[in-house]
Parts: structure tokens; sequence; C-alpha cells
């Protein structure tokens, strides 16, 4: 250890004040302060002072999507090895040659296949992402000058759970870069955005490449041509295309995500693991999550009274919106994102409310959009600094009532 810690100090000076390598401190400040703590620290009033900073903050919530990440490799791979054995054909790229020249066969029961079989689409998906986060960030660190912030983990680690497995790599690292330029720093960096740069990177190829991001065939890596005895169209697809979808699904299924869908965002279990480690650790807010479980309830109960001979989207009851499509995933990972979420503890609540009440109305009302988490969820953020600023007002309206009193 002794003799890194000696090059440290020998190659550090080039790229402090003065160094040759000066232009370059952002880079190097961002591998300084992962592998060693921060020597710089608040002495003086008024800072506040915590024990969990921005790093900490952003490791503690890629342990959270941990469940996540490794149930995409499992999934991604056990849909299309299923889709495999009951007639659609592999699909003709470069991962099944690579398949195919390990000579690896195509057994959806096989646990082992299933994840490296989901790793040959998740994981270039994630190197995309992180390739194309890295030079945005470093990039913009290097043009304003400053350090290099940690916030684009989390947002590498997010993108790639909400797409589908076939979506080509180009795409990623444009999203990704669209994401973290025009949802982050444009506005002047992390704690500066409003909008949540994973889900603006989603909107924004959701959009821009429609047949990529919609309809029956991207969630599975698998070619169903010819194939009528098999769709690839999620759950959530085919309630709002019929009546019977959802009663010949299995609850059970939807719930520990064994469906078509984004790579990681169709296990509602393992979210609710992830949901447990940012509660424990406050990093999540409860009033978000409450607020969109409470608005999600009250609205699909209303609809189901009201029904609808047209649209079988109205008879969808709360305890399926939960565990289909990427409602679960949304309100753990996205909604509770403390940048773009309220700041006040009555704000989130609403913003929550909000949240749960339009991802159903859009599911609904729209069923030609069935998913609807992600508008409802960026269309909150552009909400939520208007909410704190009602919440603070109503505060300091008390108080002078009081004091009048």
């Amino acid at each position: 250890m002794k003799p890194l810690l000696d090059l440290h100090d020998k190659v550090a000076p080039l790229f402090e004040k003065g160094g040759k390598l000066e232009k370059l401190y952002p880079l190097w400040e961002a591998h300084d302060t992962a592998m060693f703590t921060p020597s710089d620290v608040t002495r003086t009033a008024p800072h506040v002072r915590d024990g969990l900073d921005n790093k900490r903050l952003m490791i503690t919530v890629v342990v959270a999507l941990v469940p996540c990440i490794l149930f995409a490799l499992y999934n991604t791979g056990y849909q299309a090895l299923s889709a495999i054995a009951q007639g659609a054909a592999p699909l003709d790229d470069w991962r099944m040659a690579l398949w195919q020249l390990a000579g690896m066969g195509y057994d959806a029961t096989h646990p082992v296949h299933c994840v490296m079989f989901g790793a040959l689409y998740f994981l270039p998906v994630l190197a995309t992402v992180f390739a194309a986060g890295a030079l945005v960030e470093v990039g913009g660190a290097i043009m304003r000058g400053h350090e290099v912030n940690e916030g684009f983990l989390v947002t590498g680690m997010l993108l790639p759970l909400t797409l589908p497995p076939t979506i080509p790599l180009w795409m990623v690292g444009l999203g990704m870069a669209f994401g973290l330029i025009f949802g982050k720093e444009i506005f002047g960096g992390v704690g500066m955005n409003f909008l949540n740069p994973a889900l603006t990177a989603r909107a924004f190829l959701f959009f821009a490449y429609p047949a990529f991001m919609s309809g029956d065939t991207p969630w599975i890596a698998a070619n169903f041509a010819g194939v009528d005895s098999f769709t690839g169209a999620t759950w959530l697809a085919q309630a709002a295309a019929n009546h019977g979808a959802l009663e010949a699904a299995s609850w059970s299924d939807a719930f520990y995500g064994f469906e078509a869908g984004s790579m990681g965002e169709t296990s509602a279990f393992c979210a609710l693991l992830g949901l447990a480690v940012l509660l424990v650790t406050r990093i999540g807010s409860w009033q978000t999550v409450s607020g969109v479980v409470v608005g999600t309830f009250v609205i699909s109960f209303l609809l189901n009274s009201v029904d609808s001979a047209t649209n079988p989207m109205f008879a969808v009851p709360f305890h399926w919106h939960v565990v289909l499509g990427g409602w679960m995933f949304g309100m753990v990972f996205m909604a509770t994102d403390p940048v773009s979420s309220a700041f006040t503890g009555k704000g989130r609540f609403w913003y929550g409310l909000g949240i749960g009440s339009l991802v159903v109305l859009i599911r609904v009302v729209n069923p030609a959009y069935p998913e609807g988490m992600m508008l409802a969820i960026l269309f909150m953020n552009m909400f939520a600094p208007l909410i704190d600023h009602f919440v603070v007002r109503a505060n300091i309206n008390r108080r002078l009532a009081r004091v009048g009193a």
C-alpha cells in the first residue's frame, strides 16, 4: 500500500494549481476522492456538518439498486430463452454470435444460462451509459473548472434498468448524453436540476425512437416473426388491449418480475428491497412513497367504480397497478430522488400524491400509452418547486396568524 501512496503523492502536484496538468484537475479529483477521504472539510459556522456526503449518498443508492440489477441479468436471459424455446428465433446479432461460439444452449430452466445470456444484453448497455456519462461529466467539469460529481453513477445505473434489451447501443449513448446535458448540466449540475436525468434520457429515447422503446418486440431479445403462439408484449400492454389479459396472468409472477418489460424494472419485490435500504438510511422519503401509494389507490378505486365497456384499463385494480410496468421501480428510485422532488415534508406527500394519481390517469384514460410512470414523475418534477412554495407560504401565514392573535 505504501508504494501506491508514494506514487500518489508524486503525481498529485501535476494536477494541482500551477502544475503541468492543472486543467485536468477535475478528472484527478474524481479519482482522488474515490480512493481517499477528501482533506477539504468545513471548519467554521454556518456550514452544516453531516457524516453522509454526496459520494456516500450515491453509493447507498447504488447498493439499493443491486437486487434490481441482479434480477435484470436473470430475467432478460430468462424471457429470451423462454421465447426461443417456444419457437421464436434467436436475434441475428453479435451477442448471439458470441453465445453460439461459446457453444451455449437455450435452456430457460438453467439459472446460469439465463444470467449469462442476460449479461450479453445488459452489460453492453451499462458500459455504454457509463462511457457517455463520464464523457459528459468530465467534459463539463473541465469546461467549468469544478470537480466531477458522482451523480452520474446513479443515473448510469438507473437508465439501463429502464431500457429494453434490444435497443441499439448508439441510442443508449445518445440518450444518456441528452439526459445529463439537458436534464442536469444545463441547469448548473447536481443540486440545480429540477428534472430527473435518467427519466429525461428515457423520455428523449421514447419520443425520438418510439419503434425501439414501445410496441410488442423490444422487450424480449428474440425474433417473433412467424410465431403466433407467443407475444412479446408487456402484461400492461396486454391489459390495455383486452379485458381478459390479467385473468390469464399471474400476480405473483408480476410481483417477482417474471414478465416482459424493461430490463430491470419488472420486479416489484427487488424494488421493495431497495426501498427498505433507502428508508432505513433516510435517503428515500416515506412521505413521497406514501403519497404515491395513496394517489394510486384512490384514483384506481374511483375508476374501478366507474368502469367502462370499451376501455379495459378502467377495471385494473390497485393491486395490479403496483406490480405492472415500472410503477414500483419508479416510486422507489425515481420519485424519491432528493434533488428533483419536493423538499418540504408536506410537499413531498403532495408531490407523491400527484405522481400516484397521474400514473393511473395516464394508464387508464390514454391506453395508447399504458405505462405512465415516467411521464407522471417528470410532470411532477416541474411542479415540485411550486408545491414547496405553497407549503412554505402556508407555514408562514400560520405563524403570522399566531403572532397576530
